[in-house]
């Protein structure tokens, strides 16, 4: 009897310590386990919300689950990172210390001044020439200095012309016959008189002024010079005539502008011109005048464009009362552009563009911010229209959002500014692994790996597919060889490795 109880309380020894070894090797984790491990215990006092993708796929689930490779998805609970793999969090001491600021998305009128260079020039609609109509010489000079301002109707020269003379002799002679003629048939008086006013027609077609020839209708003598006056009031900008010269017909002696109005020449660049319309307001800044603006209109766009420049000219009409504007003097023309209708806009600085898309960064929260890829519209100097992604009111990161290099890399990007970050969060870009190289893929550009477990992402042991970023990684190293590498996520499922090296086992 004693024997057989020794045998029997050996027997249960046996089977006791073979069950415990069994139930302690389902608890190991290493390449090719199927079994789960037990989901870790809810911090004290807060509420489960959801569970996560452990990659950072966009997909969460209400109850626990495994992804494609048998990760477990993460629990995440109240006051946690609620936005899974898309939302940021800084702590406020770091929002604080690098002066991160937000400004509200808001409704405003979106313009956006079209700016060019351009040049004073004279109003050629107030320009006058003074070219006599019939051959002469300048026997005296009234006004005989470039730049002198005459008014209207001042005496500029005298001029002799043997043919003035002679048509003022033909009407005095016309004049004394048709005194002659009282008393003659009425046909030989309407032909005399005909003959006078042929005369003085030839003197008013030569320009000779209405109080000289009403002067020499009323009996005075004829003249031997002829007063030639200012056409209009303005500066002389040409003087050709010198005292004693001999002019010809249509010879222009003197040019002079009326400077009470004058143009600005801006040359606006091709990519501005849809936006320039005639009457708009323009604003015209002067080197010499710095603290004085001039406003006018835009009078006319030019049909041409310049090739050399890619410039389209357009003329600006301003006022001159003072005569400040002189012509050829540099100018600095904006022209307000734009629709009079509100859009949702934001601060040009809060858009992070990558070249291929735009991103904002959203506030959430007190030291939250969420990536938001928006579509973008009209550009103003400090502001732009945000057509999708964001709404009226939401606030945007305007200051500090340089810490955001990467779109693929964001959370790791400003992982590091974090005070006290978690451990199922990177605090690095790149992560490092231990494994074997299974196979090599050179068609898909991919390779097979059995890995040991991942700290840093709290990866468990198992074969995966990588991606080298370079072929020549795996060039050297044959499969099965064990290895160590480097590898980082480079957008939300694709990871990559950047070094490669084989070691010994």
């Amino acid at each position: 009897m004693k024997t057989s109880a020794v045998v029997a309380f050996t027997l249960a020894v046996g089977i006791a310590a073979g069950a415990g070894y069994w139930a302690g090797g389902q608890k190991k984790v290493g390449p090719g386990t199927t079994a789960a491990a037990a989901p870790a215990a809810a911090p004290a006092g807060k509420k489960l919300l959801y569970y996560r993708n452990p990659m950072g796929l966009p997909d969460t689930s209400p109850t626990p689950k495994k992804d494609s490779m048998g990760m477990d998805y993460i629990p995440v609970y109240e006051g946690e990172d609620e936005g899974g793999g898309n939302e940021v969090k800084v702590s406020t001491a770091k929002v604080q210390k690098l002066g991160v600021k937000v400004e509200a998305a808001s409704l405003r009128e979106l313009t956006r001044p079209i700016r060019a260079a351009g040049r004073i020039e004279i109003d050629e609609r107030r320009l006058h020439n003074v070219a006599p109509k019939f051959e002469g010489w300048v026997e005296k000079l009234h006004v005989n200095a470039t730049g002198q301002p005459v008014a209207k109707g001042q005496p500029l020269f005298e001029a002799y012309s043997p043919e003035l003379v002679s048509a003022q002799r033909e009407y005095q002679l016309a004049a004394q016959g048709l005194a002659a003629l009282k008393d003659a048939p009425a046909d030989a008086q309407a032909s005399m008189r005909r003959l006078a006013e042929a005369a003085l027609a030839r003197l008013a077609n030569w320009d000779v002024s209405a109080e000289q020839i009403e002067r020499l209708k009323s009996g005075g003598e004829a003249t031997r010079t002829l007063t030639y006056r200012a056409p209009a009031g303005g500066v002389v900008l040409e003087k050709k005539a010198v005292a004693g010269m001999r002019f010809m017909p249509g010879e222009m002696l003197f040019q002079i502008a009326d400077t009470g109005g004058v143009w600005v020449i801006a040359d606006v660049f091709e990519r501005d011109i849809g936006s320039l319309r005639v009457g708009q307001k323009a604003s015209v800044s002067i080197n010499a005048y710095p603290d004085r603006m001039f406003e006018g209109r835009v009078a006319y766009i030019y049909p041409t464009l310049k090739a050399e420049t890619r410039t389209v000219p357009i003329r600006v009409e301003l006022a001159n009362p003072g005569g400040l504007l002189k012509p050829a003097m540099y100018a600095s023309v904006e022209v307000g552009s734009g629709s009079t209708a509100k859009v949702v806009t934001v601060p040009t600085s809060a858009v992070i563009d990558s070249g291929t898309r735009q991103t904002v960064l959203v506030q959430k929260a007190e030291g939250r911010f969420e990536p938001r890829e928006v579509k973008l519209g009209a550009r103003g100097d400090d502001y732009v229209e945000v057509k999708e992604g964001v709404k009226e009111g939401e606030p945007v990161v305007v200051a500090a959002n340089f810490l955001i290099d990467s779109e693929s890399n964001l959370k790791a990007a400003l992982g590091g500014m974090q005070d006290a970050p978690k451990p199922s969060v990177s605090n690095s870009v790149s992560h490092q692994a231990v494994g074997t190289l299974d196979a090599v893929d050179a068609k898909a550009g991919t390779v097979t790996v059995t890995h040991e477990p991942v700290a840093s992402l709290k990866w468990p042991a198992m074969t995966m597919e990588f991606v080298p970023a370079n072929p020549s990684l795996v060039a050297n190293v044959k499969p099965g060889s064990a290895i160590a590498f480097e590898f980082v996520e480079r957008k939300p499922g694709e990871w990559v490795i950047i070094r490669l090296e084989a070691r010994k086992r």
